[in-house]
């Protein structure tokens, strides 16, 4: 458990190096008792500084929820992050790959919210009772840290590796859809690059998010209505670079598109 003041200055660390594009080495190395709360917590003081200057939390992400991007990060747990407005991308404008320092594109089920989600006790039946429509998304993550030489605490601290999302145009009902059972492309400048399904994500993605549910309840925070979701990939992350032209395909939930400059 670290103190209050290291807490502190290892969350300006990340701030600055987001800022500065300059990545920092990771915190596990200088701190070997760091823990998942301090993670969380440090990352809570970057959201509560960005949120002070106007940004908005828009909704949360859960991160290594799939075996495969559990192996690629070398962890054995998911992670959580927030979504704030002003990280949102767009379909019709290119990426700038400068403002990152190693971007890669996830492929994900998204979920909208239209009611309140319940906290500690939240089942995937409350998930589902509360979500207006599925919708086809690129997660856009980055890390902070030197060369994604990253352990759970340094990706939880870093927002879970977070750094922009875009949802396509396409809405699903729960009702009208197995969100268990989604086919997923991931195709780049015309070729496949990847394939992968929904269950990927915690063998059902309503899974993930009650999960997310119970867990920010731990740290106070709860998932609202109008919320975007991102419960986890359905195949592991690609890189991205200038000239990249994404197109994200899902069976029964249309596409999602994202291009790099």
């Amino acid at each position: 458990m670290l103190s209050d003041n290291v807490r502190a200055e290892l969350a300006a660390a990340l701030a600055q190096a987001e800022r500065s594009r300059v990545a920092m080495s990771p915190m596990t190395d200088t701190y070997a008792d760091i823990d998942v709360v301090d993670a969380y917590e440090i990352q809570l003081l970057n959201i509560r500084q960005r949120v002070a200057e106007g940004a908005r939390v828009v909704g949360h992400k859960v991160g290594l929820s799939s075996e495969a991007m559990q192996k690629m990060m070398n962890v054995d747990e998911p992670d959580y992050g927030h979504l704030l407005d002003d990280m949102q991308v767009f379909e019709d404008k290119p990426v700038l790959t400068s403002k990152y320092l190693l971007p890669r594109v996830e492929v994900e089920v998204g979920f909208v919210l239209a009611d309140d989600l319940p906290g500690a006790g939240c089942t995937e039946d409350d998930v589902l009772a509360a979500t207006a429509a599925f919708a086809p998304a690129i997660e856009l993550i980055d890390t902070r840290v030197t060369n994604w030489q990253v352990k759970l605490c340094d990706t939880i601290a870093d927002n879970a590796s977070s750094a922009g999302w875009v949802l396509g145009k396409e809405r699903v009902s729960p009702k009208d859809i197995d969100i268990r059972n989604i086919d997923a492309v991931l195709k780049c400048n015309g070729e496949v690059l990847g394939e992968g399904r929904s269950d990927a994500v915690l063998g059902n993605p309503v899974t993930a998010v009650a999960w997310l549910a119970r867990k920010v309840d731990q740290f106070g925070v709860r998932l609202k209505a109008g919320d975007v979701v991102l419960p986890g990939a359905c195949m592991r992350a690609f890189d991205a670079k200038p000239g990249d032209d994404f197109v994200a395909e899902f069976a029964g939930l249309g596409s999602v598109h994202l291009s790099f400059a």
